[in-house]
């Protein structure tokens, strides 16, 4: 019997892999897609995310990209930018973020097995799933979670639905700042993650193409004269409501343990931070404090994301964010070095 399976292995689960590993458990992920994996993503790594990374040994360096400064607003008309606290984040390309965590798993020792989940049984003493039998398992299978569905943790959400789609082009970047272009359809998020790259993620209640929603942003047509580096991918609905992150001997992580919109790019530094408090909540014999640990870790981002959703749902709303954080720049300051 192992001590710790993981579900996933993307960045939640591969940072569990890593905790699991540094706290002395016999860790194996399983994941059914082959590295490095690619999704939709804004690649934006907040300062948080960027200290937890680093204190687990990922090197960060490895994995390319730029540093960024801080989060910029901008309507087309008006701005309003503030710098980071406690240090940059970094814009980095989803695969290259990937390649690290998957080396500093692999090299504490963590076993990468291809293959899916499927069924999960549980003892008094063991998981069982995958062929394996483990103490503990951590679900880090993302926003569509099989194994919270499964578990019978998934509840229904009646809301909005909203949706993201990326696109990498080639220009060099103009900032280093993310950008965030607002309108009454949606926001756009421009992240340098190269010297010569730029991604352009676009969330939205609205179901349309790629290009389509980029005209609503005038102000990014220049990029759209770069070439293309790469497919348009796509997620969502991303709100995703869960009642529980505990079920016996399985601990949600990341995504899979619930989700409110990408707005504030703190996903992966939330994903990380879900699978530091899971592995200690493990490692100290205490798997049901995890889902008071969860709620204590997200619950700034789950208050200022949800505002600005309901923000963004209304057209209305929607134009009166970037005129009312621009006259009012020590708050809109304060929000940004409150990101995780």
């Amino acid at each position: 019997m192992i001590d710790l399976l993981v579900a996933g292995g993307g960045p939640a689960g591969l940072a569990a892999a890593v905790c699991g590993a540094l706290a002395g458990m016999e860790t194996v992920v399983v994941e059914p897609r082959e590295a490095p994996v690619d999704k939709a993503c804004g690649e934006g790594v907040m300062p948080g995310g960027v200290r937890d990374l680093r204190e687990l040994g990922v090197d960060l360096g490895a994995a390319g990209g730029r540093e960024l400064r801080g989060i910029r607003y901008t309507d087309g008309v008006r701005s309003v930018q503030a710098a980071f606290r406690g240090g940059p984040g970094l814009g980095v390309r989803r695969t290259g973020l990937h390649r690290a965590l998957w080396s500093r798993a692999v090299d504490l020792g963590v076993r990468i097995v291809p293959g899916r989940v499927g069924e999960v049984r549980q003892t008094d003493g063991a998981v069982l799933a995958a062929g394996w039998r483990a103490r503990w398992m951590i679900a880090a299978d993302g926003l569509h979670s099989p194994v919270r569905r499964a578990l019978g943790l998934q509840a229904p959400w009646r809301g909005a639905r909203r949706y993201g789609l990326r696109r990498h082009y080639r220009v060099a970047p103009w900032t280093d700042f993310v950008e965030v272009h607002w309108s009454a359809h949606g926001e756009a998020y421009v992240t340098p993650v190269g010297e010569e790259l730029v991604g352009i993620a676009v969330l939205s209640a609205e179901r349309r193409r790629f290009d389509a929603h980029l005209a609503c942003f005038p102000r990014l047509a220049p990029v759209l004269s770069a070439p293309a580096a790469g497919p348009v991918r796509g997620a969502g609905p991303l709100r995703q409501r869960v009642r529980g992150r505990v079920a016996g001997r399985v601990l949600l992580a990341g995504d899979a343990a619930g989700y409110v919109d990408a707005l504030t790019g703190e996903g992966i530094a939330l994903a990380v931070a879900s699978a530091r408090a899971a592995v200690d909540c493990l490692a100290a014999g205490r798997p049901a404090a995890y889902e008071a640990a969860w709620r204590r870790l997200s619950r700034r981002h789950r208050l200022l994301t949800g505002a600005l959703v309901r923000a963004s749902g209304s057209g209305r709303a929607a134009r009166l964010v970037v005129p009312v954080a621009s006259r009012f720049p020590v708050v809109f300051g304060a929000a940004v070095r409150a990101l995780r």
